[in-house]
């Protein structure tokens, strides 16, 4: 890599970081395309371990919100979903997964905006951290499913919850991927190469959080969550 591609690596995870440091997911969806164009070996590795700080940095922000009892849910979900998903990766290819991806959000999306959506309960918890496991240990993208589902909760709790629910589900994620010889000397200074972007997107989000905590984080959900689709399902076709 050169200069300019690093600095455009670095930019991508900075808008990324911004993203998800107001919304509380956005950083995989928004900075992986252009990552992977420069680099394929950053994905899904080092744009993980990566994201280790931005999460930890937005959980210590928005502790106050955590729901605590529902992340027990969704982590158990989440332990099932990365199990699958490390066996996918394995198995099925990944363009074909991601395009599955795309579209299972997208439906998601369309049902949450004509007023049907599922509330956090034991059951949906589970549910969505299974599904978050599987996509962000095979794309690095795993957001979407738990943030629909706290999509009517505060920008603080929405934010938090998320949060302590990537600090495990990364953490899973990467000791998983480790087990199977994809994390080592090389991803790990990737990940170091894009710390400059994260930091400086957590602290443009820190002060751009007024504007979700204003009452507009089911919007904010809901539009990220469908132009992440909408982007995945046209980079599969293009």
């Amino acid at each position: 890599m050169n200069w300019i591609e690093i600095a455009i690596a670095i930019s991508a995870v900075m808008v990324g970081s911004v993203l998800q440091g107001v919304v509380g997911f956005g950083l995989a969806l928004t900075s992986a395309p252009v990552l992977i164009l420069i680099d394929p070996r950053f994905i899904p590795a080092p744009l993980l371990l990566a994201s280790l700080s931005l999460i930890l940095l937005t959980a210590y922000r928005d502790r106050q919100g955590i729901d605590l009892s529902g992340l027990r849910w969704a982590v158990t979900g989440r332990l099932a979903g990365t199990g699958v998903g490390i066996i996918a990766l394995t198995k099925i290819p990944g363009d074909q997964l991601i395009l599955t991806f795309g579209v299972i959000v997208l439906v998601s999306v369309a049902l949450s905006a004509s007023g049907m959506y599922l509330r956090p309960s034991p059951k949906t918890l589970i549910g969505a951290g299974a599904i978050s496991g599987f996509m962000g240990t095979t794309s690095s993208i795993g957001g979407p499913p738990m943030a629909l589902l706290y999509q009517h909760a505060s920008g603080t709790r929405l934010r938090g919850t998320l949060a302590g629910f990537f600090i495990v589900g990364v953490s899973i994620s990467l000791v998983s991927l480790a087990f199977i010889g994809r994390v080592g000397r090389e991803e790990l200074g990737l990940a170091l190469m894009l710390q400059p972007g994260i930091l400086l997107g957590f602290a443009v989000s820190s002060r751009a959080i007024g504007w979700l905590d204003g009452g507009h984080t089911r919007s904010a959900v809901l539009t990220v969550a469908a132009v992440m689709a909408v982007v995945v399902i046209l980079n599969e076709f293009l």
